[in-house]
């Protein structure tokens, strides 16, 4: 089932700890796809300095975090890769969560030939759980694009998230990844993931 707005219109920590167990759905070239997600980031512009709109910040880049809950927010790192966030919160409060991990349920031998152009048998174990264990693992497996962004997710057929009763089990809370800079920001426990779960980026 579909996960209408009134789930991602909240705080994006609640709505990053509620999203694990969730399924992310993609429909790309043919495929339909679905992840487990087992690991999520919040962000919340307004006390955040790892956000991209900490202190009301609104540039061409950043304007989508402004935008209604469950529209999709994907922006570009390091001159070459993807990360793929759902907006939450009310319209014009900058908020969102990163998806940072999934567990694939599905077409492994097009996930492995987008991640390593190489046959799914061909994988070491390790290189079977790096298929989507990171924001842009999953991204570049899944196809997620900047021609994404601003997708809504709640009307869209290409991507959205839905609720098939998984059973998460237990979740850990921790710090973020990556926001060394953010000064007190970095010691925020809004990084939650399934306990477990060997997709979990990291420990």
């Amino acid at each position: 089932m579909r996960i209408e707005r009134e789930f991602f219109n909240r705080d994006a920590r609640i709505v990053a700890k509620d999203l694990l167990g969730k399924v992310l759905v993609r429909k790309t070239e043919g495929k339909e796809i679905k992840g487990i997600i087992v690991e999520t980031e919040a962000y919340i512009g307004s006390i955040d300095k790892a956000s991209h709109a900490y202190g009301g910040r609104k540039t061409k880049r950043t304007e989508t975090l402004y935008y209604e809950a469950g529209t999709a927010y994907v922006y570009f790192i390091y001159g070459m890769h993807n990360c793929f966030n759902v907006i939450t919160n009310k319209s014009g409060v900058a908020e969102g969560v990163l998806i940072r991990a999934l567990e694939p349920l599905n077409d492994f031998e097009y996930l492995s030939q987008r991640r390593f152009e190489k046959s799914y048998t061909e994988l070491n174990n390790a290189q079977k759980r790096g298929l989507t264990n990171g924001p842009a693992k999953l991204t570049k497996a899944f196809n997620i694009t900047m021609e994404e962004n601003k997708l809504d997710m709640l009307s869209s057929d290409e991507l959205y998230i839905a609720d098939f009763d998984y059973k998460v089990g237990e979740v850990v809370e921790t710090t973020r990844i990556g926001i060394d800079y953010a000064e007190e920001a970095k010691d925020f426990l809004w990084r939650y993931y399934i306990k477990g779960n060997k997709y979990v980026s990291k420990k």
